[in-house]
């Protein structure tokens, strides 16, 4: 039986919190500053730029952590600047997958590098290889939980 507890959960959730919510500020930021995409709209580009035969909306929503709706509208601004293009499903005829045109590929190349180094000027600011790696180690460990998310019989103490 696995026991938690309540009080420091919900300290490590703040801590977590805020710290992701500081850097996605300051992420922002710098992709405003490159005047070709929004945050958004670059989470769509990088998602699509590891996947050659591209996403279904749904499968992009995941990925982005958007709505259908919010990932609908989304493709359909992206798609009227030439960025992303929409295509036959092989596996399903019902359905499309979303693929990125010439110039989104070339705009996910432009402004990928400088966010990605940005990436690691803001963590490595705070964290050495070791802390880096245990952060990506737990940040697997709460996302696969969520992903099984299988009611347990855990008991809380505080």
């Amino acid at each position: 039986m696995a026991r938690y507890d309540i009080r420091l959960a919900n300290e490590a959730w703040e801590a977590m919190f805020r710290a992701q919510k500081t850097i996605e500020r300051e992420l922002a930021a710098g992709l405003a500053n490159t005047d070709e995409v929004q945050p958004s709209e670059y989470g769509v580009l990088h998602a699509l730029s590891v996947a050659p035969r591209g996403l279904r909306i749904t499968e992009l929503g995941e990925d982005v952590l958007l709505t259908q709706a919010g990932m609908s509208r989304l493709i359909t601004r992206m798609e009227a600047r030439g960025l992303v293009e929409r295509t036959d499903d092989p596996d399903d005829r019902r359905a499309c997958r979303i693929r990125l045109t010439a110039e989104g590929s070339e705009i996910q190349r432009r402004v990928g590098s400088p966010h990605a180094r940005r990436i690691g000027e803001l963590l490595g600011r705070a964290l050495d290889r070791e802390q880096l790696l245990a952060l990506r180690d737990v940040s697997r460990a709460i996302l696969a939980a969520a992903a099984n998310n299988t009611p347990g019989t855990e008991t809380a103490r505080s």
